[in-house]
């Protein structure tokens, strides 16, 4: 429906401008005899095509004025759109902020268990374990043990695991 609302202005914009320049061509319309001279009449003639220019100017203008207001409209239905949008985002952009924050909370306490349980272990078994472990994972597990219980296990690792393991436990990153 929308879309057929358009070819209908047009053509009674169209209309109307055609039949407004018709009377108003006839009424402009001046008999010879009126003028006295021959630059009287052609001054008078350039007058009334000024005219018609101005009025078809005119009547341009008002197509112009509508088919900008119908793509202002559309745009404004846009931006309205957009905003929703991006209200719906910056709302899922919270909430995945939040899981994200309670994912890490749980990362970390599970990591704080898991470091009290090869602190309880014993020494050598637990530097066994940890030595299979990813290294990155061994050095969050110490930095989160007491350092007695630490020393213990890195005490029985091997000499290349136990520096590899101070190595990054000395550069842990924050998160």
């Amino acid at each position: 429906m929308k879309n057929l609302s358009k070819p209908y202005i047009f053509l009674a914009t169209a209309t109307l401008f055609l039949t407004s320049c018709l009377s108003l061509h006839a009424a402009d319309t001046i008999d010879s005899k009126d003028f006295s001279s021959v630059e009287e009449r052609r001054l008078q003639n350039v007058v009334m095509q000024e005219r018609i220019n101005i009025r078809k100017e005119h009547a341009e203008i008002v197509m112009k004025k509508k088919e900008l207001k119908t793509l202002e409209e559309g745009v404004d239905k846009k931006l309205a759109e957009i905003d929703n949008k991006l209200e719906q985002l910056k709302k899922l952009q919270t909430k995945i902020e939040s899981l994200l924050e309670a994912k890490s909370i749980q990362e970390k306490k599970r990591l704080q268990d898991l470091a009290k349980i090869y602190a309880k272990m014993n020494p050598v078994k637990a530097s066994l374990a940890i030595a299979g472990l990813d290294q990155q994972l061994a050095a969050d597990l110490l930095a989160n043990m007491k350092v007695k219980s630490a020393a213990k296990i890195l005490d029985q690792s091997s000499k290349q695991k136990a520096t590899q393991l101070s190595t990054a436990f000395s550069t842990l990153q924050l998160e």
